[in-house]
């Protein structure tokens, strides 16, 4: 797996970003972990859907389009649910109500950038 930083309007963020690489590691997400800390967050792309079936936790689910804006985000998304962020190119999971702490909405500009 990648790893790099959030950039969220431009700004890099002091959270932490591990990127999928494979299709198994897109398939995994965050499934068999405790939970996610708060600083952390997983980028799956490509992926246009995601399902909390076997998680121990909530999660934010965030869906970004091919420009890299955000088109949706599906709050607190407790065990056993299926999003989907049709035309979305890929996926952010993250702590639950954390894109809320973080003052990320709707139409923003989400990247991530590996460490120079």
């Amino acid at each position: 797996m990648k790893r790099g930083c959030l950039i969220h309007r431009g700004e890099p963020m002091s959270v932490r970003v591990d990127v999928t690489e494979s299709a198994i590691e897109r398939m995994r997400g965050l499934l068999g972990r405790e939970g996610i800390d708060a600083d952390c967050a997983l980028w799956i792309e490509p992926c246009s859907a995601v399902h909390t079936f076997g998680m121990r936790f909530p999660i934010d689910v965030l869906f970004i389009d091919r420009r890299g804006r955000v088109m949706s985000i599906h709050r607190n998304v407790g065990r056993a649910r299926m999003r989907f962020g049709w035309r979305a190119r890929a996926a952010l999971e993250m702590r639950a109500d954390a894109a809320r702490t973080l003052r990320i909405d709707v139409g923003d500009a989400l990247a991530w950038r590996a460490p120079a």
